[in-house]
């Protein structure tokens, strides 16, 4: 039964006589303001004067950040008395505001997208008002754009599965419904690129329609990225057995993210691929 089941843990007492965390003194906020601030510098510096060492030491040092304070956080996580019943009700508040935001992040998007397509007289130089505007080739919906709709719809099935074997006490479904997920992000993104690389327009100087189209379904295949190495970093931590049945707030909130991933690509596959399409490309 060990290799089919998860151990059980008590809920320890907080070590204050209050159940909030005061959180160790930490460099990496420091860091990673000095960090985020060189990568910003050095995107500049890169566009006008070619200079690459800012924005490469920029990234090297928002990753590092990354790394050791989400570890530390892990461990706090896996102190006893730290992450008490309050303090989870926090971070799962924190977490909804977070796809909050996100949320409001894709509206912009859908914004721009449904302006121009609902007013294609305001495109400028277009010569006639039609949306997607003359001469722009579009994707088969249901081609490769239904066929990731189909391997996402899936992916939110298997997490949850994953997420239902962790309550119900059984590793082994966790551990193979996580990483089946993995393996269908994986996968998304593969034939997203490979769509990329066969699209009938191009993102640079192709006017407003393939602007829209490649910033809206490209941030989400960067989410859909962050999701894929959410859930991997669950996968191996679900591995080491670090997730109870009581305590797995970490996984809790890698599911909720990959379903806020899925139900923005099924607006983008109604509104952009099917209810936006033209005439389609030929293959």
């Amino acid at each position: 039964m060990a290799t089919t089941t998860l151990a059980v843990e008590a809920e320890a007492a907080p070590p204050h006589k209050h159940p909030y965390h005061l959180v160790d003194p930490s460099p990496w906020p420091l860091v990673g303001a000095f960090s985020a601030g060189a990568l910003v510098t050095g995107i500049i510096l890169n566009a006008h004067y070619g200079i690459r060492w800012v924005f490469l030491a920029g990234v090297a040092g928002v990753l590092l950040t990354m790394f050791l304070w989400w570890s530390d956080v892990v461990k706090e996580s896996r102190t006893p008395g730290l992450h008490t019943p309050v303090v989870r009700i926090g971070l799962r508040y924190g977490m909804m505001l977070f796809i909050t935001s996100e949320v409001m992040f894709f509206v912009a998007f859908f914004w721009a997208y449904f302006h121009f397509a609902l007013y294609p007289d305001h495109v400028a130089g277009a010569a006639r008002a039609v949306w997607p505007p003359a001469g722009v080739l579009t994707f088969d919906p249901f081609g490769l754009p239904f066929l990731n709709t189909m391997i996402l719809l899936l992916s939110g099935c298997t997490v949850t599965w994953a997420h239902h074997a962790l309550i119900e006490n059984d590793r082994r479904g966790m551990l193979q419904g996580l990483a089946l997920t993995v393996v269908l992000g994986l996968l998304f993104t593969s034939l997203q690129a490979m769509e990329y690389a066969e699209a009938p327009f191009a993102f640079h100087d192709g006017g407003v329609y393939p602007s829209t189209f490649f910033l809206a379904t490209g941030f989400h295949g960067f989410h859909v990225i962050i999701g894929t190495i959410f859930l991997a970093v669950c996968l191996f931590r679900a591995w080491k057995g670090q997730f109870t049945p009581a305590r797995h707030f970490g996984f809790e909130a890698a599911a909720w993210y990959w379903h806020f991933v899925d139900v923005v690509w099924l607006f983008l596959f109604a509104s952009i691929y099917w209810w936006g399409a033209g005439e389609i490309a030929a293959h």
